[in-house]
């Protein structure tokens, strides 16, 4: 099993206060995305993915998969994180391939108890999708 859908499992495991892992039909895709606390990472995955393990940073992982065929699509990605007082966060996407997955990551400050509205914008040369989502992080 690739060792970041290992992580994946574990952070959804471990990981009470945050939305389980959630997925969006968004037209010819099925987009999965999560937003966990970076210290559910171990450091070793953290290293290999440079990924700063701090309480106060978010970790937000979002894969495309075609509906049909359900193989990993890479895609253009970008987006914002919004929180409730209106502040706004540009989200720099990481690309990571193992094998035939494909992962956006994308890392986020927060204070304890901070909510945010995540808009990403998904594209390739034949579709642009948006994916809205929030998420509330804790810092443990």
């Amino acid at each position: 099993m690739k060792i970041f859908i290992t992580v994946c499992l574990l952070v959804l495991s471990l990981s009470f206060n945050a939305d389980a892992e959630q997925k969006k039909q968004l037209g010819n895709w099925d987009v999965h995305y999560i937003a966990f606390p970076a210290p559910l990472l171990t450091p070793e995955i953290a290293q290999q993915y440079k990924l700063q393990r701090s309480k106060y940073n978010g970790v937000i992982n979002i894969s495309v998969l075609d509906t049909e065929s359900k193989q990993a699509q890479q895609v253009t990605i970008s987006g914002i994180a919004k929180d409730l007082q209106g502040r706004q966060r540009t989200l720099e996407f990481t690309e990571v391939t193992e094998g035939s997955a494909v992962y956006y990551l994308a890392q986020l400050p927060f204070r304890h108890e901070q909510r945010f509205t995540f808009t990403i914008s998904i594209s390739n040369s034949s579709e642009t999708q948006q994916l809205m989502f929030d998420q509330t992080f804790y810092v443990d």
